[in-house]
């Protein structure tokens, strides 16, 4: 089984400050880990919402760490410090727009402020990178609808083989003939 290389990036001005406690990054690993069977090993950063530190972040990530995932955390609203989704495109050679379409598809059934958000994906390399929201409870509501296509999605850039804990999601692969 392939040991998964996955990046947790929190963006936060309040929280990297010492403001508040970031719960985040905690909540993206541990549903994470429901998810996965696979061992992972995790780099997380906690940083302020800057635009050239989130893009040197990824580029860490993805290119030295050689991450197969990365989950970014905030940073995806309407606020002139929300930068996250600019800075990921930033860095992508591939946008995934379908991903954040459903998870503000998905959002809308338990707030209506979630058309506010502007939570994208990409492909840099052989990385695939996804910006959820910075609120626990929406990470949880952003990351169930979309996980089933992360894997697979994965597959398709050469990324590490990442197998699902089928008591807890579903992934899609297609049937091999």
């Amino acid at each position: 089984m392939d040991i998964i290389k996955i990046g947790i990036l929190t963006l936060s001005d309040r929280a990297s400050s010492g403001i508040y406690e970031d719960k985040a990054t905690s909540e993206v690993e541990r549903i994470l880990n429901s998810f996965i069977k696979n061992k992972i090993d995790y780099f997380k950063e906690l940083i302020p919402d800057d635009y050239d530190l989130i893009i040197q972040k990824l580029l860490y990530l993805s290119d030295e760490k050689k991450c197969d995932l990365i989950i970014t955390s905030g940073g995806t609203g309407p606020a002139l410090r929300d930068v996250t989704p600019e800075a990921t495109e930033a860095v992508c050679d591939k946008m995934m727009p379908g991903f954040g379409e459903l998870m503000r598809l998905e959002s809308l059934k338990y707030v209506s402020t979630a058309i506010l958000s502007r939570q994208t994906a990409g492909i840099r390399n052989k990385t695939f990178i996804v910006n959820l929201p910075g609120n626990p409870k929406a990470i949880m509501e952003c990351l169930n609808p979309i996980f089933p296509a992360i894997p697979y999605c994965i597959d398709l850039i050469g990324g590490s083989y990442i197998e699902n804990n089928d008591e807890v999601i579903k992934i899609f692969r297609p049937k091999k003939c």
